[in-house]
């Protein structure tokens, strides 16, 4: 009983201290810690005006006391970007809590091997807003990357994002009314997977962008999601690439080699359940001799897709394209067609090492835009695209 007592009362001592000042017990317990360490945040919410900073550590585990009960919320926040900054660490598992209202990314990664997201919610609270920080989660240039069992609210870019980086798994999240709900970005071996995705602008995003250090991405999965009903209104900042991506869009591969999407219900998206585009339907320029703007080895099957006939939203380019074009009638499946001529055979066909796969799919429908030839010879005719190819391994 007096063990139990003094347990009790160190408890509620160290959360007496941590509501007086949180600010000060996590940074400094940031900069303390030591291999093997467990930093724990108590149940509460905290209100903290500075990023918290943790630099070159291992082996380290952040916990509170569950998504619901310990909140970190950074709206008055007058110092630094992030709520939280991660950079240059090895083997950090972040879990059981909330970080809220940051002024820019919620929880930032940077040049990191090994980093778990379990059980975190990021969000902003308000309406949302192009004010609202960019990121919830983001990972970048970092190395066996988890984010499992997580929700991301109200970012203005993407409410889970992972660039350039290596070895990841995105499974069992939920995002919702952010620009982008899930954003692979420039990532290689990816795995996405069981998550629900639904109230974004656009729900799941693979997209591969020039001028950044890592060139191509690659060798990702996206099997066995949800996404459902990503039809709110973009509100991305000016000049964003995500703020091209048209409200009602369910999937969207933009540049990105050896894709297989499969298994997915994908209901309800008012303009497009799955688009395949290569960069330069962007119109925008770039100057970078490395990057390759074509998707190539995409393979889209054993989907469902559910979708009532309806306008799309006509606050974007690309959708007012498809409303010219297509009316209420916009296939699921839509292929910019913009290939080169080394990509093609002598019958004009993609040869196998670039081609397109789609099989298998439930209320299947597609089109090829022919957009490299200003959309003269724009066809339905998915015989081309019956092909299978060889599924990339877990």
């Amino acid at each position: 009983m007096k063990l139990t007592a003094a347990i009790l009362l160190f408890a509620f001592q160290f959360q007496f201290l941590f509501s007086q000042d949180p600010q000060k017990q996590l940074q400094s317990q940031f900069i303390l810690a030591k291999s093997g360490d467990t930093i724990h945040i108590p149940a509460g919410k905290f209100d903290l005006t500075k990023s918290l900073l943790l630099d070159g550590k291992k082996n380290l585990v952040i916990k509170g006391a569950g998504m619901n009960q310990s909140i970190l919320s950074f709206k008055g926040q007058t110092e630094g970007a992030e709520g939280i900054k991660i950079n240059q660490c090895e083997n950090i598992t972040l879990m059981d809590f909330s970080v809220t209202d940051a002024k820019g990314d919620c929880i930032k990664v940077l040049n990191t091997d090994g980093i778990s997201f379990i059980r975190v919610t990021v969000a902003w609270t308000g309406k949302i807003s192009p004010k609202n920080g960019a990121y919830g989660l983001y990972p970048v240039s970092c190395s066996n990357v988890i984010i499992r069992e997580c929700i991301a609210i109200g970012a203005s870019d993407a409410g889970i994002y992972v660039g350039q980086s290596d070895k990841v798994e995105v499974s069992g999240c939920e995002a919702k009314y952010n620009v982008a709900g899930i954003e692979i970005e420039n990532t290689t071996n990816a795995e996405v997977f069981n998550n629900y995705a639904h109230n974004n602008t656009g729900g799941i995003l693979v997209f591969d962008l020039p001028e950044l250090p890592k060139k191509q991405g690659g060798n990702v999965r996206v099997y066995n999601n949800r996404v459902i009903e990503n039809n709110t209104k973009n509100f991305a900042p000016k000049g964003n690439i995500v703020g091209q991506v048209p409200p009602g869009t369910g999937m969207f591969v933009l540049a990105t080699p050896r894709v297989e999407i499969f298994n997915n219900l994908i209901e309800e998206n008012k303009t497009v359940s799955i688009g395949i585009c290569s960069f330069y339907i962007s119109e925008r320029k770039f100057n970078d001799s490395l990057y390759d703007p074509i998707p190539y080895q995409i393979s889209i099957y054993n989907n469902r897709f559910i979708r009532k006939k309806a306008n799309p939203p006509t606050s974007n380019k690309v959708a007012l394209l498809l409303k010219f074009k297509f009316g209420k009638k916009t296939p699921h499946i839509v292929y910019d067609g913009i290939t080169r001529d080394e990509m093609l055979d002598a019958s004009g066909k993609l040869k196998d090492e670039f081609k397109i796969c789609i099989q298998n799919n439930e209320n299947e429908s597609f089109v090829d835009l022919d957009a490299d030839k200003n959309f003269k010879n724009i066809t339905y005719d998915l015989t081309p695209y019956r092909c299978t190819m060889n599924a990339k391994k877990p």
